[in-house]
């Protein structure tokens, strides 16, 4: 890895890393991977196999992960419960839905509500107008901000935690911006660093944008870091991309093989990223 790089990146917890390893190479080519590969690709983060083993062992207990022993090897799958999981996560990552220019109000009980509803009101909750909200089983009506914009502002700085949230974007964005930047003036590094870049990349953006409330830009702070970080991961994901799966292809085994360098899923990522950079 580019000194800059290693300068500026730090050895991440590894129950987190794993998730975010899964989820970016892992889910997306059958959710199956020898301990192995994961020893060894956690090793260039700095964490030792103890440390991985342990984490493991965790994701195991919590339902995350199963494993499986075929000879002398041991190999390890997500859950059907991790798939459910993984799924709605790469859908914030790798194609979110558009951002909202509007609001969700339902007159509904509160047991009947996602976690994207803020209760307003003993039978009244609010959220975002995205189509990924789930809509309740009671009146929903739509709605849209015709005046008050600083007391809207206000309100969604007491209720959704938007001040952690930006906090986690500028990090992003003071560690990543000056990487990526060597990236496109050097071009991509060869595919052990770019994968490890690109693990590296998720991994911090993916602590951003699956707490944010991902609300209408009226209820924003001014200055809102969100767009600037999300155009970063997505150009900076792409240039990494090519490198990394070529590594992924060669270096990286399930219990039948070394995985698929790239998948239908794999590519319907990277055509959605695109088309989201050239928007």
């Amino acid at each position: 890895m580019h000194q800059l790089e290693a300068d500026a990146l730090t050895s991440p917890r590894a129950p987190s890393f794993i998730v975010t390893l899964y989820g970016d190479i892992v889910a997306p080519r059958g959710g199956v991977l020898w301990i192995g590969t994961l020893i060894e690709c956690c090793a260039a983060h700095g964490l030792s196999e103890g440390l991985v083993r342990t984490a493991v062992s965790r994701l195991v207990s919590s339902g995350r992960l199963e494993g499986e022993r075929i000879g002398r090897k041991s190999y390890y799958r997500l859950t059907d419960m991790a798939e459910e999981e993984f799924e709605a996560a790469a859908r914030v990552l790798y194609a979110p839905p558009p951002q909202p220019t509007g609001w969700l109000v339902t007159l509904s009980e509160a047991e009947t509500v996602s976690t994207d509803w803020l209760p307003i009101g003993p039978k009244a909750f609010i959220a975002p107008r995205r189509n990924d909200v789930l809509r309740p089983n009671a009146a929903v009506l739509s709605c849209d901000t015709v005046a008050g914009i600083g007391a809207l502002r206000d309100f969604a700085a007491q209720a959704w935690p938007l001040a952690e949230v930006g906090a986690k974007y500028d990090a992003f964005l003071s560690v990543f911006e000056p990487i990526l930047a060597h990236v496109w003036e050097a071009g991509a590094p060869p595919g052990p660093e770019a994968l490890a870049l690109r693990l590296q990349l998720v991994h911090a953006y993916r602590h951003a944008a699956l707490v944010d409330p991902r609300l209408p830009e009226a209820a924003l702070p001014e200055g809102w870091p969100g767009g600037r970080a999300r155009a970063l991961f997505v150009r900076g994901y792409l240039a990494l991309t090519h490198a990394a799966d070529q590594h992924i292809g060669l270096t990286f085994h399930d219990s039948r093989g070394r995985l698929a360098t790239a998948t239908a899923a794999t590519e319907l990522r990277e055509d959605r990223l695109r088309r989201e950079c050239l928007a």
